[in-house]
């Protein structure tokens, strides 16, 4: 169900809050300052995406790129939503890189960060589907392969050692299985993939289920972690 997204419209724009649950002791690296930070802008992006199904946008669901734009364009980089929610970073659409060859689907800047360019969070989207949830035809291999894979292997920066990806639902599925049949595939299909904690429910945004966290290694050795966001589009 819906959080009541639209009631914050009703507001003035000084009394918006949003609640975090932070825990530190969850992370297994030193960079506890950059996950919180990242989490306050998931946040922002699930916001985004209640009001986008509020306002009952049709969104191309054989097209990623196609509701990526509409939920960036349309709505992260609205600016009166952006005063509202708060949402004090640069949001870019699918542009290259600085640090590497990927061109990954959103890059965030922070303002504070801005004068260096290698600085930034990265999210990758993929669509998410009923076909093959198993095999290697269906969109949760690809999910996969063409997202977790490219952070842990470099071909997608991981400046601050902490990403995110998100899941486009586009056809009628049980969200919560389907991340298991992806955890499924990292284990079984995904050696190379050094896995530490595979995708595991979090509880930090207020009143959306759907958000989980996995912990790999980088082919450096770093601890790498990823959060996930299912946006459901049936």
């Amino acid at each position: 169900m819906l959080m009541s997204s639209w009631m914050l419209f009703s507001k003035q724009e000084g009394e918006i809050t949003l609640e975090n649950e932070l825990d530190a002791s969850n992370f297994l690296y030193n960079d506890s300052i950059y996950s919180s930070e990242f989490r306050d802008i998931l946040e922002k992006i699930t916001l985004c995406y209640y009001l986008l199904r509020k306002d009952k946008i049709v969104v191309p669901l054989n097209d990623e790129n196609g509701i990526r734009d509409i939920l960036v364009n349309k709505y992260l980089n609205n600016s009166k939503i952006k005063r509202i929610i708060k949402l004090e970073y640069f949001i870019l659409p699918e542009v290259p890189e600085t640090t590497s060859l990927g061109r990954t689907d959103i890059r965030v800047f922070s303002p504070n960060t801005f004068y260096n360019q290698n600085e930034y969070y990265l999210i990758e989207c993929k669509r998410l589907g009923r076909k093959a949830q198993r095999g290697s035809s269906g969109l949760n291999y690809k999910y996969i392969a063409n997202g977790i894979q490219r952070f842990t292997s470099g071909f997608y920066s991981s400046f601050y050692k902490v990403n995110g990806m998100i899941g486009f639902i586009v056809e009628s599925i049980d969200i919560t299985k389907n991340v298991g049949n992806i955890n499924y595939l990292l284990e079984n299909n995904f050696g190379s993939i050094k896995t530490v904690s595979f995708l595991t429910q979090e509880h930090f945004i207020q009143n959306f289920e759907f958000h989980f966290s996995s912990v790999h290694k980088t082919e450096d050795g770093f601890p790498l972690r990823l959060y996930h966001l299912m946006f459901n589009f049936i």
